[in-house]
């Protein structure tokens, strides 16, 4: 049974940088979909970063060239690396994984609702909080 556990989250001046990790334990095999999502208590749940395991990787227009998602895959540990901070970026952190190969292909890149209505592994969240 693979699950999901992030950390990381904390407080942050605005033009900060903080890295996530998301802990993932169980075996994974085939293709998979992993991603990073975030959500304000009020708001939509937005998608930040996706990543198929073969490598190829997505951002949303409000992250791209400040975010990177990689994958440790020695240590089975997925990464949000966030630099530049505004504090449009607080918010609560989410890893996902989408463990079907049919759906993780299809949907994971680019990042769409689709993409995390496909996965059907979750972490709890870390929040993230940047002050301007």
């Amino acid at each position: 049974q693979v699950q999901l556990a992030e950390s990381g989250g904390d407080s942050v001046q605005a033009g900060g940088s903080l890295r996530l990790s998301c802990e993932i334990s169980g075996h994974m095999v085939g293709t998979v979909c992993m991603g990073w999502s975030r959500q304000v208590p009020g708001n939509e749940r937005e998608a930040v970063a996706t990543m198929v395991s073969d490598g190829r990787s997505w951002y949303a227009d409000s992250v791209r060239g400040r975010f990177t998602i990689s994958k440790d895959n020695t240590k089975n540990i997925l990464y949000l690396e966030m630099k530049s901070l505004k504090a449009e970026d607080s918010a609560t952190y989410c890893c996902s994984a989408d463990l079907d190969a049919r759906t993780a292909e299809r949907f994971c890149v680019p990042g769409t609702r689709q993409t995390f209505y496909a996965m059907d592994r979750w972490g709890k969240g870390t929040l993230v909080t940047v002050n301007s």
